[in-house]
């Protein structure tokens, strides 16, 4: 089958592979319609993770059920289905209490909890960015989807980005009737804003210095802070009257930087210490590594990020961390974009043939503008 390929730093290839197959009776293999090309790729594909070259990439996908194993059951062959970027076994300790982010099965490396299709350290799995993709323990894993090709651009941001913009606003503690701060409008920050209007904030404010994504918050009703044009802090506090807002977001990470493109790892993170009143959360889906050679300063390189903890402490803010258990949350995300209350869809910008992946990864790297969202279709042309 054709795959997308990492090969090494700013380079990636479609080429042929050998095509998954059933490897443990509780697997299935899914023939993929739609794979997404994710902000966290990019870390990969700038060489800023381990990912080792020949690694097949894509941990955003669905498509249509083709084959499952003899211990298969709830699952049946021509289901729409959408595979969680996590890769869980549903039955030791983490993932019985639904923290399949962190499975402590399916993961071989070594101080690794939690497995995903096609990322570095996240385990030996091939990921979705091709024609085929095998899923194990399909049965707990695949998310039903209703049959035929509705909603697919919807559907196919169940798999990560939507569960996770969801999750950021869950980890902040927001309530109905906050105002929320949502750093970075890539595609998490803004399903973090869509999730924060779902989930009926008051204010949602949203920051970046992209005009293409900004305009896309102002679209779903957040209101944009160009932080190009000055301090977001200040903005947010002119926009509130000096109150700050109830939570934030952070949906940035490690490679967060200030306008003239410097990096400050730590940037958001004080922004949000900032911005956000006493006793308010901070919820974190903004990537973050252990390691970071590339990092900008020493301590940074060893993951080690001096944020403004000192004021978190006298605030009495409180932050939660970590990868989204997608399991929590996609089913009733896709019954959200069946009544037509959600349509995470708003922000593709591109539709595009597996074979044009290399110009995806190039145009979406480089924050070309429009390019918010791109969408491979593995079997179909651009």
């Amino acid at each position: 089958m054709k795959a997308v390929v990492y090969k090494g730093p700013r380079e990636v290839v479609v080429q042929e592979v050998p095509d998954p197959r059933i490897e443990e009776p509780a697997d299935a293999v899914v023939r993929i319609t739609t794979t997404n090309i994710c902000g966290s790729d990019l870390h990969m594909y700038e060489g800023r993770s381990a990912v080792e070259s020949g690694k097949v990439l894509g941990h955003e996908n669905m498509g249509i059920v083709e084959e499952v194993g003899p211990a298969v059951r709830r699952v049946k062959v021509g289901d729409r289905v959408s595979v969680p970027f996590n890769i869980a076994c549903g039955t030791c300790r983490n993932c019985e209490q639904g923290w399949t982010s962190f499975c402590l099965r399916t993961n071989p490396t070594e101080g690794v909890d939690g497995a995903a299709y096609g990322y570095a350290n996240m385990g030996p799995y091939d990921g979705g960015q091709a024609e085929y993709l095998r899923v194990p323990h399909a049965d707990f894993n695949l998310l039903e989807l209703p049959p035929g090709g509705e909603h697919e651009n919807d559907f196919t941001m169940l798999s990560d980005i939507f569960p996770t913009g969801w999750h950021g606003t869950v980890l902040a503690g927001m309530q109905p009737g906050d105002s929320v701060a949502v750093f970075g409008a890539g595609p998490v920050g803004l399903m973090a804003a869509h999730s924060a209007v779902l989930r009926g904030a008051s204010r949602v404010f949203v920051v970046d210095k992209e005009p293409d994504r900004l305009a896309l918050a102002e679209r779903i009703g957040a209101t944009p802070v160009d932080f190009g044009a000055g301090d977001p802090v200040e903005q947010i506090a002119e926009l509130t009257g000096g109150a700050g807002t109830d939570c934030g977001v952070e949906a940035v990470g490690y490679q967060a930087h200030d306008p003239s493109g410097q990096e400050h790892p730590e940037l958001v993170l004080d922004n949000l210490v900032k911005v956000v009143r006493a006793t308010g959360g901070i919820g974190v889906v903004g990537v973050y590594v252990p390691q970071d050679p590339e990092a900008a300063t020493e301590q940074a390189k060893q993951g080690r990020i001096g944020f403004d903890y000192g004021t978190f402490f006298t605030k009495g803010q409180h932050m939660g961390t970590g990868q989204c258990p997608v399991k929590r949350y996609n089913r009733q995300l896709r019954d959200l974009i069946i009544a037509g209350r959600a349509t995470p869809s708003f922000l593709v910008s591109h539709e595009l043939g597996l074979e044009q992946a290399p110009e995806g990864y190039e145009r979406f790297d480089r924050r070309e503008d429009g390019w918010t969202k791109v969408l491979l279709h593995p079997g179909r042309a651009a």
